[in-house]
């Protein structure tokens, strides 16, 4: 009878410990998921900011009345390699507005629309935005399965354990969801 006691309680322990085990590594497993899928928007980042100065040399000959904006996407690149995550997420997103502007004064100047140049930089950009996006949803995908596992019984109870922490939604600010204001 004793063995039987014994072979129960050893029996119990193993499950517990193959559960912790499994759930260790499922962690991992979707932490390390979350850390790609944030390099992934940094890559696309990185991208967007080597095509940015490109553009502004080819628009700034053509667009002498909009220094400013072409100053202001000049001061939001800089901030999109440096920073907290949220602090990135913001540049992004004025950086994004910012273009849409450019794109859309842009309009103005027959001769740039014209330059060959200035379309396959508009097209790379517009490619690069679309992959940004999708780094976004792909990064924010990832950290629902995630957050869900460190949120749910009896994962949770491992996940506060081992200090598995929820990680942050890349969010677009509230002031950069309005609609981009241009005005001729």
């Amino acid at each position: 009878m004793a063995n039987v006691v014994l072979w129960t309680i050893v029996g119990v322990l193993a499950v517990v410990v193959l559960y912790v085990i499994i759930t260790f590594n499922s962690l991992i497993m979707f932490r390390n998921r979350v850390n790609n899928a944030w390099s992934q928007i940094d890559v696309q980042l990185k991208r967007r900011y080597d095509l940015i100065p490109n553009l502004i040399n080819t628009v700034k000959g053509y667009m002498k009345h909009e220094k400013g904006v072409l100053t202001e996407v000049t001061r939001l690149r800089a901030k999109l390699v440096s920073g907290t995550m949220s602090e990135k997420s913001k540049a992004s997103d004025a950086i994004s507005n910012a273009l849409k502007t450019i794109f859309a004064v842009s309009e103005r100047y027959p001769k740039l629309q014209a330059s060959e140049n200035f379309k396959m930089l508009q097209e790379e950009l517009a490619g690069t935005e679309s992959k940004i996006a999708f780094s976004r949803q792909f990064y924010n995908d990832n950290v629902m399965v995630l957050n869900n596992k460190i949120q749910q019984f009896p994962s949770s109870v491992v996940a506060r354990i081992l200090n598995f922490k929820d990680r942050e939604f890349f969010k677009t600010a509230e002031t950069e969801k309005k609609a981009v204001k241009v005005e001729f």
